[in-house]
C-alpha cells in the first residue's frame, strides 16, 4: 500500500539518515539546539527526461542512487548566478524540497522541488535556499546575510522586495565569498524570494488530500460539485500502465485492471462494474479527468 510520508523517510530509503544520532555539545559540555532547515537538498546528474502531461519528469543519479523529480511552470530553475536556465541531460543539479512536504512512498523516490539549481564546476558562485529571520540568519544557522539598500532582492515576477521583508518569504540566495566565521557571513549578489509553504497552501482547496495534491499541484477541475483530477497523471504516478482506447483508457498494474470510458458513469474494475457520480470527461485537450475519489482508490 502506498502511503504519504514525510520527506525524511525518503532520505532514510536512500541511506542518508543516521539512527540514534546524539545532539552535539558545546565547549562547556552543554547540549546545543540543532536548528531544523526548511529545505532538504539532493544533488545528482540528470540522466533522463520524460514529458508528462503537466510537467517534465527528470531522472538523476548520484553514485548508485537514483531519484526522480518533477519540474513544471511553477518550479524555479536557476544557474549558480541566479539566471533562469533550462535543464539538460548531463547537468549536475541540486534540488531543494520543503522538508515537511508530503510525498508518496515509492522507490526510487519522486520529488516536486521548489527550486532547482544547475551547478557547473567551472562556474563561480554558491547558492543557499532557506528561510531567514529578522537578523538575516538562515534557518539552519549556517549563513548570515549582510544587506544594504542596494541589495538585489526580487520576487519570482522580478519585482523589487525590501530587505526588511525578507523574513516573510523563502529565499534563494546567490552569493560569492564568505567569511570564515561561524556562522559564515556574505553580501549576496542576488536574492529571489518565493512564498512559504503555508502561504502557498492557502490557495489550495481543502477538499484535496495532501497525497493527491503532491501529484497534481493545481491541476484539478470542479464539475457538478465534484473535484475532477487528471486520469493519466494520477495513474502513471501510481505506476499503472495507461493504454488509450480512443474513448477512454485501460489502467493495468499486476492483477489490477480498470476500464474508464469518457461520458459513462460505469467503469470496469477487474470483472466487476463500479460507478462514478460524475462521468469522466475531456475537460482539456487530450486530457481526461475523473472524480477525486477514483484517485483515492488507486492509492489503496
Amino acid at each position: 500500500m502506498k502511503k504519504i510520508v514525510p520527506l525524511a523517510l525518503s532520505a532514510f530509503l536512500l541511506g542518508t539518515m543516521t539512527a540514534g544520532a546524539e545532539q552535539p555539545l558545546n565547549k562547556e559540555g552543554a547540549e546545543q539546539v540543532v536548528k531544523e532547515a526548511t529545505f532538504a537538498k539532493y544533488s545528482g546528474e540528470i540522466t533522463e527526461v520524460k514529458q508528462m502531461e503537466t510537467s517534465k519528469l527528470y531522472t538523476a543519479k548520484v553514485d548508485e542512487n537514483i531519484f526522480h523529480f518533477h519540474v513544471d511552470d511553477k518550479t524555479l530553475v536557476f544557474d549558480q548566478q541566479g539566471n533562469e536556465v533550462d535543464l539538460q541531460v548531463g547537468d549536475t543539479t541540486s534540488i531543494y524540497i520543503f522538508a515537511d512536504q508530503p510525498m508518496i512512498l515509492i522507490y526510487p523516490p519522486q520529488y516536486s522541488p521548489a527550486v532547482v539549481v544547475v551547478e557547473k564546476d567551472d562556474a563561480a558562485g554558491s547558492v543557499k535556499v532557506a528561510q531567514f529571520d529578522e537578523n538575516l540568519l538562515s534557518d539552519d544557522g549556517e549563513l548570515k546575510l549582510n544587506l544594504d539598500e542596494k541589495a538585489d532582492i526580487v520576487n519570482t515576477k522580478g519585482e523589487k522586495v525590501e530587505a526588511k521583508d525578507l523574513k516573510k518569504y523563502n529565499a534563494a540566495v546567490f552569493y560569492g565569498p564568505t567569511t570564515k566565521s561561524i556562522p559564515a557571513q556574505t553580501s549576496p549578489e542576488k536574492i529571489v524570494v518565493f512564498p512559504k509553504l503555508e502561504d502557498a497552501e492557502e490557495v489550495e482547496t481543502p477538499e484535496i488530500a495532501p497525497e493527491i495534491q503532491a501529484i497534481i499541484g493545481g491541476d484539478y477541475k470542479e464539475v457538478d460539485g465534484k473535484i475532477m483530477v487528471p486520469l493519466r497523471l494520477i495513474a502513471e504516478e501510481m505506476d499503472f500502465k495507461v493504454t488509450s482506447t480512443g474513448k477512454g483508457a485501460i489502467l493495468s498494474k499486476g492483477a489490477l485492471s480498470y476500464t474508464i470510458t469518457r461520458g459513462e458513469k460505469a467503469y470496469g474494475h477487474n470483472r466487476a462494474l463500479h460507478y462514478f457520480e460524475v462521468a469522466p470527461e475531456l475537460l482539456e485537450e487530450n486530457k481526461t479527468y475523473v472524480e477525486l475519489s477514483f484517485a483515492d482508490e488507486l492509492l489503496q
